[in-house]
């Protein structure tokens, strides 16, 4: 789009117009965050005020979002997690076409939980890492997993989702998982990584996944920004 100089519409209403534009056509998709004020400097050869100007309008009509140091996004856009589609969380965003990455926190042997002793016996592998799309963190996950997850490389265990971990040294395979989903309200150490205040509620997901046997493979815990995130159910008609 080339802007029109002598136009009676300001310059800074073109370039919101055709924004605007954009945001109805989904061209911003699947992340949702538009170009940097820089690139639309570039783009439209005008100046930062103009472009700031523009940004205004759409954030005064709730169609844009500015965070800071992440750059704007369409307002509410949120990633997306299928419940009825056996499938691991960094997998879900990756299906989407997102730019999701994982970064570990810590990974140590402990006591294993009561409840799972009888699958992975007296210590287990806790794993907890951070869920990134596009660099902005989504979600914290406390994966509770059998001992020999601990003796893997950093970088497998900082890359590969978790169902690849547990089935990359066991004979069976994850065919279930039993999920609930909840609210709850985090502490400093899960807020922090998330970018949020101490005393903030999260979406919080519980999944237990099992082998054909019986065994759980793992469980795991995920504390989850409401706000760029959304679990979808599809059902069909019998």
């Amino acid at each position: 789009m080339q802007l029109i100089r002598n136009n009676p519409v300001s310059l800074y209403k073109q370039i919101a117009d055709h924004l605007r534009q954009n945001i109805a056509q989904r061209s911003y998709e699947p992340t949702g965050r538009l170009p940097s004020e820089a690139q639309i400097m570039a783009q439209f050869a005008v100046s930062r005020v103009t472009v700031r100007l523009a940004l205004d309008d759409l954030a005064n009509e709730g169609l844009i979002e500015r965070r800071k140091g992440k750059g704007t996004f369409v307002a509410g856009k949120q990633v997306r997690h299928r419940i009825d589609t056996l499938r691991s969380f960094h997998e879900s965003l990756k299906i989407q076409g997102l730019d999701a990455t994982m970064r570990m926190i810590d990974v140590q042997v402990i006591d294993t939980p009561t409840s799972l002793v009888p699958h992975f016996g007296p210590q287990c592998t806790r794993l907890i890492r951070l869920h990134l799309v596009s660099n902005e963190p989504v979600a914290l996950a406390r994966s509770f997993l059998p001992q020999f997850i601990s003796t893997l490389d950093a970088d497998v265990i900082e890359s590969n989702p978790t169902y690849v971990l547990v089935d990359a040294q066991s004979k069976e395979k994850i065919i279930s998982a039993d999920i609930e989903i909840g609210a709850k309200v985090v502490d400093a150490a899960i807020a922090a990584p998330l970018g949020v205040e101490a005393g903030a509620v999260m979406l919080m997901m519980e999944r237990a996944s099992f082998y054909n046997s019986g065994a759980c493979a793992e469980k795991s815990e995920f504390y989850i920004r409401p706000e760029r995130y959304k679990f979808i159910l599809a059902s069909q008609l019998a």
